[in-house]
């Protein structure tokens, strides 16, 4: 028997809980499952990761490898910019090797075009860091200066910002992820340019990272919330070397600079670091469980928000 998961039609953040909920009760059963997402109208690069990180779990496996069981079903996009968009977004060529995929996927190579900084792009050791954060430094540099409007030294922090997001993916997921970067109009609070980064995988999530050295800290608080508010609130990791770089804290201080906006989902919680710009909740809890953790980083152009 298969079992049906919805693909939202706008396909981003504020529709993710709708998703999770769907597939954590699709995947109760232990049945094969079947992603939808042929009325899918637009995707953002959180929603195409979090996808992948949907089948990556259903599989069963890191990416594809040894030991994965069989592969969920996919109905691709029916629209066909929609359909070109994911294509050149690179999310097929990441998503061919965890689903079995039902529709014409066009042969589109993945993005030259700007909007597009980098495609959907697996991290699965630091050098894949490394790679991902050289490939993207020279095309971000010039968006962010340009488009955004920011000093062109913030490149650099543009760079450690997505370097320690995945490095998240590399030290605490112990599995594989993906990250997408893009920049397009944020009609929705904003009205103005923004890049945005996403970062997901279906690891263990933060609660299980941490849970070693801080439960007993938080004694009966413990869970999703409390795990994801002594990372990114308290800056804690389950690393004390403190020359493993910056990780949250590092971002945190960099968001505040420019206004950005920083959300962490893990597990059944979510916390944010809500800018005046935007109207998201600082946390929410007990929300339908998702494998792993998936980050989403928000840099607006610079004017009217800069503090």
């Amino acid at each position: 028997m298969t079992r049906l998961v919805d693909v939202p039609s706008q396909f981003d953040d504020r529709s993710f809980d709708q998703f999770a909920g769907a597939f954590a009760e699709a995947a109760k059963d232990g049945e094969r499952l079947l992603f939808d997402a042929h009325a899918a109208e637009w995707a953002s690069p959180y929603g195409l990761v979090g996808l992948l990180v949907a089948g990556q779990a259903a599989r069963g496996t890191g990416h594809g490898g040894e030991g994965a069981g069989e592969r969920p079903l996919l109905t691709a996009p029916t629209h066909a910019d929609v359909l070109t968009y994911w294509t050149r977004a690179g999310f097929f060529r990441e998503a061919a090797e965890l689903f079995e995929i039902h529709g014409k996927v066009p042969r589109v190579k993945a993005a030259a075009e700007s909007d597009v900084l980098l495609p959907v792009t697996p991290v699965r050791a630091a050098e894949d860091v490394h790679t991902v954060v050289s490939n993207i430094q020279q095309r971000a540099s010039a968006i962010l200066a340009s488009e955004l409007g920011l000093d062109p030294k913030a490149t650099m922090g543009f760079a450690m910002a997505l370097s320690e997001a995945c490095q998240n993916i590399v030290e605490h997921a112990g599995t594989g992820g993906w990250v997408a970067v893009q920049a397009y109009y944020w009609r929705r609070t904003l009205a103005k340019r923004v890049v945005v980064i996403a970062v997901g995988d279906a690891g263990v999530g933060f609660r299980h990272s941490l849970e070693p050295t801080q439960s007993k800290r938080f004694g009966t608080r413990w869970g999703d919330a409390a795990a994801l508010e002594a990372a990114l609130i308290q800056g804690i990791s389950r690393f004390r070397d403190p020359g493993r770089g910056q990780g949250l804290a590092g971002i945190r201080r960099y968001l505040a600079r420019w206004d950005g906006k920083i959300a962490i989902r893990s597990g059944t919680a979510r916390i944010a670091i809500v800018p005046k710009w935007d109207d998201d909740v600082p946390l929410k809890d007990g929300l339908p469980p998702f494998p792993g953790a998936q980050v989403l980083i928000i840099i607006p152009e610079q004017g009217s928000t800069k503090r």
